[in-house]
């Protein structure tokens, strides 16, 4: 089958094909891209027309076809222009996963207006940050967003502000109601496809978050990724197999159901965005819930299940499994943690009519870099598969020399999808993007059939449920406590969330501090998925290297986790 891939591969992107691949000049490189895709985003959402009557976005008893979210899309483009905001302007979204954050989404991006994903676990620091550094000219945000808000008004006292499923009305803040009463016809607009399509935050390593420019030629890359990926492996398959390909107009219509963040790239840029160039249905929920999503995928024939591995492990191990019909499924996958080989082959044995799939990416990438699925999956579960065609990948030394076949680098790729560059941080940005290649800060090797396999991480991160937490970034805020005299983060392996923040600390002397205090303070600073749930407090320094630096795996590794508090 990996023969048949490679063919398949090659027919699908030579010159005349769907998935042609060409070479374009984008800030001063020469990177690999789709010949056929669209310009920007907007000409994606003007081409879900044509799916007027199918159901496009459920919320609970709440719906949503294609031509209503497109009368509301243009309604809220209509009132952002006659409030002066225009393309090249940011509006900060800040809400959990409503059905209103895609409609908002969708009527910036189709204006080249930039969208930027606020996350809904910051606290109100953590929102003045975000805030300040993105400029916004309009802020959307939902009840305990707006909470939030509340606590640093006073620093934006120019910001106006939509309110989105308010208790109340309340003095000051627009509600949405007043946003799609005029209605209208959506604007025109040209968008450049190298315009920002929205801000997307990373934890930073020096304890702020890093704004990833996010661009319409990265976004629509993605997506034609995405429909890539489906379509070389479902037709390599058949190929193995000696059967016809499979035939598009008899597929069902997809159904995704969303269950991380959208203001992440694995929710907002490869479900919605992929379930919406199909004509499919985007079912929302208000949090998540493994029991809860039993009863979606029955109720709405939900063929795509895809969030971080733990969702997928809790949903099949849940004891009500049995109990509902998800035979609508055809495919389960995790993204924004690495899939562990042991549940690809619980998915597909337990899951009788999906696959199990998965996709290694970043938010630097708009997506996706790799995916494997079916039955390359089950083959390799320990591989996050091949690099997308739009994507030069290679595994380099520490002096940036690529390293034979098979040897362990960190990853490096270059391509259409690699963002411009992070907002406000010209020398960060240059750290992470040379010649246009981007350093992933994950170590990984290749095998002969271009399948990478992720093996290590450079970057001083914890990874819980798919959220990164920078290791600084914690670290930063303990250290405004005045009794820390040295403290240290790091990840705790974790069966459910895949790891879990933990710190190990060292006093000034005569001082005392209880973990309590420690978390309450956390709590006031960060949001609460950052809050470390280990937490140790040593009489002896930190040991070090010869330069100074923890020892971070020494110290983990002589650390019980009876001993934390």
């Amino acid at each position: 089958m990996y023969q048949a891939l490679k063919t398949v591969w090659n027919e699908l992107t030579s010159p005349g094909q769907p998935f042609e691949i060409t070479s374009v000049e984008v800030r001063g490189q020469s990177i690999k891209a789709y010949a056929a895709a669209p310009p920007s985003l907007r000409e994606m959402w003007l081409a879900s027309a044509a799916f007027a009557d199918r159901d496009y976005l459920v919320y609970e008893n709440e719906r949503w076809t294609y031509s209503d979210a497109h009368r509301d899309v243009a309604a809220i483009a209509n009132w952002m222009a006659k409030q002066g905001i225009k393309q090249g302007d940011r509006v900060a979204i800040a809400m959990r996963n409503y059905p209103e954050w895609l409609l908002l989404y969708w009527a910036c991006v189709s204006q080249g207006i930039a969208v930027v994903g606020v996350n809904a676990w910051w606290v109100a620091s953590e929102l003045a940050f975000g805030l300040e550094d993105s400029a916004p000219k309009l802020l959307i945000c939902d009840q305990e967003r707006l909470d939030r808000f509340n606590e640093i008004k006073d620093q934006f006292p120019d910001l106006p502000v939509v309110g989105v499923r308010l208790k109340a009305p309340i003095d000051g803040v627009i509600d949405f109601s007043e946003v799609l009463k005029d209605g209208g016809e959506l604007p025109a607009a040209s968008i450049d496809p190298d315009e920002d399509a929205c801000i997307f935050y990373t934890s930073g390593t020096t304890g702020r978050p890093k704004g990833a420019q996010l661009t319409h030629r990265g976004c629509v890359n993605n997506v034609m990724n995405l429909a890539f990926w489906g379509t070389a492996m479902s037709h390599s398959l058949a190929r193995a197999n000696n059967m016809p390909p499979p035939d598009p107009s008899v597929a069902p219509i997809a159904a995704g159901l969303i269950t991380t963040p959208l203001f992440h790239v694995t929710a907002n840029n490869c479900m919605a965005q992929g379930t919406t160039l199909s004509g499919g249905k985007l079912v929302h929920m208000y949090r998540w819930d493994a029991g809860d999503a039993l009863k979606i995928i029955a109720k709405e024939r939900i063929t795509s299940l895809s969030g971080v591995p733990v969702m997928s492990r809790e949903l099949i191990s849940h004891p009500d499994f049995d109990k509902h019909d998800t035979s609508s499924l055809l495919t389960v996958s995790g993204g924004g943690a690495q899939v562990q080989p042991d549940l690809v082959g619980k998915i597909d044995r337990t899951v009788k009519t999906a696959r199990p799939g998965t996709g290694y990416g970043m938010t630097e990438t708009c997506g996706i870099i790799t995916s494997i699925g079916g039955d390359f999956f089950v083959d390799r579960p320990d591989s996050c598969g091949p690099a997308m065609p739009n994507f030069e990948a290679k595994c380099v030394d520490a002096e940036g020399n690529e390293v034979p076949q098979g040897s362990v680098g960190e990853l490096w790729v270059k391509g259409a999808c690699v963002i411009k560059g992070y907002l406000n941080r010209a020398e960060a940005t240059a750290e992470t993007i040379t010649d246009g290649w981007l350093h992933t800060g994950d170590v990984a090797r290749m095998d002969e059939d271009g399948f990478i396999y992720i093996v290590d991480r450079i970057k001083d991160m914890v990874l819980r449920g798919g959220e990164n937490i920078y290791c600084a970034e914690v670290e930063a805020v303990l250290f405004n406590l005045d009794v820390i005299k040295e403290c240290s983060v790091f990840g705790i392996p974790d069966d459910r969330l895949g790891e879990e923040v933990g710190v190990a600390i060292v006093l000034k002397p005569g001082t005392l501090i209880t973990a309590d205090e420690i978390r309450a303070h956390s709590a006031a600073q960060m949001a609460k998925h950052k809050i470390p749930r280990y937490i140790w407090i040593l009489e002896q320094p930190l040991p070090r290297n010869a330069s100074g630096k923890f020892l971070k795996r020494e110290l983990r590794e002589s650390l019980a986790l009876q001993d934390a508090i």
